[in-house]
């Protein structure tokens, strides 16, 4: 069997910035040091990382975590049938034996990892059951060997390692005219021990002679076969058993159904999306392959019955509109938070915690000294660059006395200058005079739901006050197409100057400049709005916009 059940997914918000990647990576590793290997925690991200998180990722030497889109079960989830593949030539003796050793009804056939087909017990059946055809071995290109290998039998003299592709299946007779006549070039021909039988069999040319019941054999009839090319097997078994199992050595490649006419699945597919397609198909398993298309194994409908939810742990967002796709059908085990309630709902009970403090790891970091861990500097590294971002190093009126705390602890672990790593962390992320309008308005966009309309706030940093007009004049022409595209009824861009500690918000949507300045006091200049000592979108904007629209 195959699944991840031992896995847990620990994820931040979508469009994520600095606190969401590094929240997730130290708090997935918290967890795996406080679990002793019975899970597996892993760090995921929702979508691409903007610069100021990827400066610090490679500062402190961590790879970005594997992006996620989607939280629903997947098959890569299920615990579904690890069934080798089995070659297309063995017979159907040899796949009857492997399904009772799989205790399976199904067999995929292969090619080195790649999927050929599937054979099933009905195939295996019908074939020896239904079939009446004295051509059947012949018209299959049964291998020697197979036969060989179904009668347990010796090689007196030949080549097993050709192919039975012309002639019959033929019994001898004691009647010596008859057999004659019966007997065509290529027969395989099961004989008594009967040495005149034996001879006519070989002059008649036959392919093959099987001597039944250990049945002696004289060396004149083995130099004989051998002149006529003729293989001589020798068999412990009577002729009727001969003749009841020598079928069962056809090669399963002649039986089975060819991978373009299955239906066959992925490991990445979700198992919601599969359900249905396997209830119209009369098959009990399904091969399954992977992303390069090799075969993997066979799941089953009852296999999807039983697969479980994803586990996730949210880190610095509760909110379902800024959570990764498919979160109401995973179970959400955690929640490590620092901003306001959004509504999110969960149907079992879970660990919550969610503080007022200025940065989702310094609840982390907190969390490490009460479990009696000191991180790693490389850990300690990315927490302090969260708490540097999200406070913009202590600036934002966001920011508490338990983040100073923490950052201050923080940099003698990470044997780091604060104010001169925050500083470059912050130049490398204010680089936009390359980024196209779609990167800069997802670089840090959440939404919102406020009084019954969808808000959407993207927060773009600057250390220089020249880079507000030509990130305007870039963003601008684009953020009706983008409003829409987010579903949202109105959007706003805070440009935000770290170092003077204003911001000037864009406002676009119907309705968007009067409720900004409604919401502020003052009036706007066309679309925008210079706002002084504003640099906190979670404490400066997002609340007075929702007293307005309440």
């Amino acid at each position: 069997m195959s699944g991840k059940n031992n896995e847990v997914w620990v994820i931040g918000h979508k469009n994520p910035d600095t606190d969401s990647i590094c929240s997730a990576i130290c708090y997935a590793e918290l967890k795996n040091k406080l679990s002793g290997g019975d899970k597996l925690y892993l760090p995921k991200k929702t979508a691409n990382v903007n610069d100021e998180t990827k400066f610090a990722l490679k500062h402190f030497g961590f790879a970005e975590p594997e992006t996620v889109t989607d939280v629903r079960s997947q098959l890569s989830d299920v615990e579904f049938h690890h069934v080798p593949g089995v070659d297309g030539e063995i017979s159907i003796r040899e796949a009857w034996a492997k399904m009772r050793e799989y205790n399976i009804v199904t067999l995929p056939v292969t090619e080195g990892k790649k999927l050929e087909g599937i054979v099933t017990i009905g195939d295996l059946s019908r074939t020896v059951f239904d079939v009446i055809d004295r051509y059947q071995m012949s018209a299959a290109g049964t291998p020697y060997s197979n036969v060989k290998s179904v009668l347990e039998a010796e090689v007196v003299t030949g080549d097993v390692s050709g192919t039975f592709d012309k002639g019959r299946v033929v019994v001898s007779s004691a009647n010596e005219d008859q057999m004659a006549k019966l007997i065509e070039p290529g027969d395989i021909v099961i004989l008594e021990n009967r040495e005149d039988s034996h001879v006519n069999a070989i002059e008649t040319r036959a392919g093959c002679i099987i001597l039944c019941n250990d049945s002696k054999v004289s060396d004149d009839i083995v130099k004989k076969a051998e002149e006529n090319g003729t293989i001589v097997l020798r068999t412990k078994y009577d002729p009727v058993t001969c003749v009841r199992l020598i079928n069962q050595s056809i090669p399963i490649r002649s039986l089975y159904r060819g991978r373009d006419d299955l239906q066959r699945f992925k490991l990445d597919d979700y198992v919601e999306d599969i359900t249905d397609p396997m209830t119209q198909v009369r098959f009990r398993y399904f091969p399954v392959e992977d992303e390069n298309g090799e075969y993997v194994g066979l799941v089953s409908k009852g296999d999807l019955l039983k697969a479980g939810k994803k586990q996730v742990i949210l880190v610095d967002h509760e909110e379902l509109a800024q959570a990764v796709d498919g979160v109401n059908k995973a179970e959400v085990l955690e929640i490590i938070d620092h901003h306001r309630l959004g509504g999110m709902t969960t149907p079992q009970p879970l660990f919550a915690r969610i503080q007022p403090m200025g940065c989702t790891c310094t609840i982390i970091y907190n969390m490490y000294k009460e479990e009696g861990i000191t991180p790693d500097k490389d850990i300690a590294g990315l927490m302090l660059s969260a708490i540097c971002s999200d406070t913009l190093l202590f600036t934002s009126p966001t920011c508490t006395p338990h983040d100073k705390m923490a950052a201050k602890e923080l940099e003698k672990i990470a044997e780091v200058d604060t104010h001169d790593y925050a500083m470059a962390m912050f130049k490398a992320g204010s680089n936009w005079g390359s980024k196209s309008a779609e990167e800069i308005l997802t670089n840090d966009f959440k939404k919102f739901e406020m009084g019954g309309r969808v808000i959407g706030v993207d927060q773009v940093n600057i250390t220089s006050e020249s880079d507000v007009d030509d990130i305007y004049e870039k963003i601008q022409p684009e953020l009706t197409g983008f409003m829409n595209a987010q579903c949202a009824h109105n959007i706003y861009v805070m440009i935000t100057d770290i170092i003077k500690g204003n911001s000037v918000l864009v406002a676009a949507g119907e309705g968007g400049v009067e409720l900004m300045e409604r919401t502020f006091g003052k009036k706007a200049d066309g679309d925008r709005m210079l706002l002084e000592g504003v640099v906190s979108r979670k404490k400066q904007i997002v609340p007075p916009l929702t007293e307005a629209l309440q």
